[in-house]
Order: C-alpha cells, then structure tokens, then sequence
C-alpha cells in the first residue's frame, strides 16, 4: 500500500523548471552561459588545423545542452571565464563559434526547404487526388478504392507534416538561428550579469543588425 502512495505522489510530483532557468540562466531577459576553460583546446578541438578551426565536442555539447531549455524568446550570451588566451587566441573562437552554428543553421535551413517543396507537392497531390476521386464517382468499387487510399494517404501525409513535422522544423529553426545569434564575451572570473536596459537594447540590436545582414548576403548570392 505504501509503494502504490509514494508512486502516486511521483506522478503528482510539480516541476520548477522556470525557478530554476532564472536564477541560473536568464537576467533581463538575456540567458547567459557562463563556461570556465583552462587552455585554449577546451573550446577548440585539439585536432584542429590552423584556419580550419573547429569546435571542441565538449564544448559544443555543453552550449547546445544548456540552449535546449532556453526559452526561444531570450538572446544568448556565452561568457568563457579564461585567464589563458593571447587576442588572436579570442578571435578565433569567436570567429569559429558564430562560424559553426551559422553552418548548423544552414543545414536546418537546407532541411526545412525539403519539406516545404514536399509540402507544396502533396498539396497540389491532395487536390488531384480529391479531383480524381470525384470523377470516379462512377466506376466500381475496387477502381474507387484505389482513388480513396491515394486521397487518404496524401492528406495523412500532410496533417502530420502541419501538426507534428512542421513544429518540429519551427522549432529546430528557432533554436539553430539562436544560436548562430550568440554572442561571445571573455572575462578572467565569474560574475552574475547585471543587464542594464541599455545592455538589452545594443544586444537587440546587434542581433538585428545580423540578422539583416545574413539576408542580404543570401538575397546578393541568388
């Protein structure tokens, strides 16, 4: 009787997830992931070639572990705490950084075209199919049939693709582009970020500024 209680107060058990992303993650509104390294090769794979950089796996697998529960709302700030690197040491990982999700936003990018012609096409296979079926109006059953299962087939296709794979592709969407916005800063220790209003506006900006600019370059390479 008492393992039957204890696993329905499990079941009623109330999480506080967003307790816990504001006192560890999000000031202002701006989530910040604080990340103590210790050599240059804990952001950057060791392996690495000089000008053909790319991302430590650790590190990579902290920053999207962490901006998994962050809301899509919220702008994130990376704060490697360092006392290691020389400014060109900095510069690489920055430019590495932004270099690498915009990448991984290409590649969703890439994805979510797929689906969108593949969409278009079912859509135009939903309305022929639904144009044949009713012309068949007058055929026997079997011939009728075989229109039906083409008909039912297309439009299941496309309910999940509007109620489950194009949330899914939002979604992913949504967090590949927030991270190709994040923005890196260095500090020597750790200190809880106080963003002033002001702080806010430029990161808002910046991040807009990008955004804009990404646009362009896509619109001048068309």
């Amino acid at each position: 009787m008492a393992k039957k209680s204890i696993v329905k107060l499990f079941e009623t058990r109330k999480g506080q997830m967003d307790d816990l992303l504001h006192r560890d993650f999000i000031n202002n509104g701006i989530a910040t992931f604080p990340i103590k390294i210790s050599s240059y090769y804990d952001v950057i794979h060791p392996l690495s070639v000089r000008r053909y950089e790319t991302l430590n796996s650790d590190f990579k697998d902290l920053v999207e572990l962490d901006a998994g529960v962050i809301p899509p709302d919220c702008p994130i700030v990376l704060n490697i705490i360092e006392d290691c690197l020389t400014e060109e040491e900095k510069k690489t990982i920055v430019t590495t950084i932004q270099e690498y999700y915009a990448y991984k936003l290409g590649v969703v990018e890439n994805v979510e075209k797929r689906h969108t012609k593949r969409f278009i096409f079912m859509t135009v296979g939903l309305i022929v199919s639904a144009f044949l079926l009713w012309l068949s109006e007058g055929l026997d059953d079997i011939s009728r049939e075989l229109f039906f299962v083409l008909f039912w087939f297309i439009g299941d296709t496309l309910c999940d693709y509007i109620l489950l794979t194009g949330h899914d592709l939002r979604r992913d969407r949504r967090t590949a582009g927030q991270l190709a916005s994040i923005k890196v800063t260095f500090s020597k220790s750790f200190d809880e970020s106080d963003y002033t209003k002001e702080d806010v506006d430029k990161l808002y900006s910046e991040i807009a500024q990008d955004v804009k600019k990404t646009i362009q370059e896509e619109e001048m390479n068309k």
